[in-house]
């Protein structure tokens, strides 16, 4: 306050001077020597009224950087850091509002912006919903909806008090493509020990079926009608179906000799162009369309353009298939730019679908959900599209059919 009260004085003692200043200016106006000497000491006077007029002093927090102490320095650097690390890191991280119950759900970051966007998650609130309802100290493998199919993440939980607010701290790391990267990796190597292990019972087999054939056509005549007949047919079925069994293993045991991919620049417009007039033929023939839409022209991907061509054909039977009885079939492929400039193809059919209770294990092989399928198509397409960097996924449709997204 006696600070104040002496700057108050100070400040009426300045107006004093400079009212008194400028009538004294008045009556000498002619002389400009005394002007000049009124002005130099109006300077001083002006000065210190300002001085007089500006905030006491200014928060500690405002000085300049240069300013602080090594220490306050070093701890400035530090939060910086650790902030620019935590809005930076791969795992989505959230906060909830309470640490009992429910609670509202805030991202902390931009991976945990990222997923709540448009046009990732297919329901937001979902996700704050399952995030909510986890434990604190819990570690969970949870699901959730994407435009592009269904993804699991692992969630962790803590509890914590900030400035006294209980509150939960959880993570959600996105696990998807490691999942089923191991997930393929180990179904390649079971396939490949069991081919391996069926053909060596099946070869000898098959050997011996056709040399017991040769015998029986040696010694037929010596040998009863009826038994050389009988002994005919039951080597006839074992050399076919060793032969049928040949072919069939052999057919699996493409998904652990695939070569590896070579990738290059590949022109999506150009593969969809060829694919076009592989396909759309059929389409029409039986009624229907095939349309193919990109989205700019100039769209490229890194792939090795057979494996990603073959998958792409894996997809288009399987929708033929699936739209065999429908009377008017309709195929729509299309590519286009998602969010974070990823490559994004949609096959979408108007056919019968996939059952929601299968739709969890159509790319698992051996598994099929045609009477004379042999469950490789799927697990084929999975195998090339992850061997050239991408993901694919059965995204639940809109309405009728089925839709199968790749993402490079």
């Amino acid at each position: 306050m006696a600070s104040d009260r002496r700057r108050g004085v100070l400040a009426a003692a300045c107006v004093a001077a400079l009212m008194a200043l400028s009538a004294a200016a008045a009556l000498f106006i002619h002389s400009p020597r005394l002007l000049t000497l009124y002005v130099l000491v109006a300077i001083p006077c002006a000065w210190t009224l300002r001085q007089c007029w500006r905030p006491r002093s200014e928060p500690q927090s405002m000085a300049p950087a240069a300013e602080l102490t090594p220490d306050r320095r070093a701890l400035l650097d530090a939060a910086q850091t650790m902030e620019a690390r935590l809005e930076n890191a791969p795992i989505a991280l959230f906060r909830i509002a309470h640490a009992v119950g429910g609670g509202e759900v805030t991202p902390l970051n931009a991976s945990a912006r990222r997923l709540l966007a448009p046009g990732r998650a297919s329901d937001p609130h979902e996700i704050g919903r399952l995030l909510a309802a986890q434990a604190s100290g819990s570690r969970a493998l949870v699901s959730y909806e994407t435009e592009r199919g269904t993804e699991r993440a692992l969630a962790a939980v803590s509890e914590l008090t900030v400035q006294g607010d209980a509150q939960r701290l959880a993570a959600l790391m996105p696990v998807e493509s490691q999942l089923e990267a191991e997930a393929l990796n180990a179904w390649r190597q079971l396939v490949q020990v069991l081919t391996h292990e069926i053909m060596n019972s099946l070869t000898p087999v098959a050997s011996l079926s056709r040399t017991a054939c040769d015998l029986l056509a040696e010694v037929q005549a010596e040998l009863p009608p009826d038994v050389n007949a009988d002994l005919g047919t039951a080597l006839d079925a074992i050399a076919r179906r060793a032969a049928s069994l040949v072919e069939f293993v052999a057919s699996y045991r493409s998904l652990s000799t695939v070569p590896a991919a070579q990738p290059e620049p590949v022109a999506v417009r150009d593969l969809f162009a060829r694919l076009s007039m592989l396909m759309a033929p059929q389409w029409l023939a039986r009624g229907g369309c095939a349309e193919f839409t990109v989205e700019p022209q100039s769209l490229e991907v890194m792939a090795d353009p057979g494996q990603l061509e073959q998958a792409l054909i894996n997809l288009l039977k399987n929708a033929a298939e699936a739209t065999a009885d429908t009377p008017q079939p309709h195929l729509q492929v299309s590519a286009r730019l998602s969010r974070g400039g990823r490559l994004r193809i949609e096959v979408a059919d108007n056919g019968h679908g996939v059952p929601d209770e299968m739709a969890a294990h159509i790319f698992t092989p051996f598994f099929s959900s045609k009477k004379q399928g042999r469950g490789i198509g799927l697990a084929m397409v999975r195998h090339l599209v992850h061997a050239n960097g991408g993901m694919v996924r059965y995204a639940r449709p809109v309405g009728q059919g089925a839709r199968f997204v790749m993402t490079f």
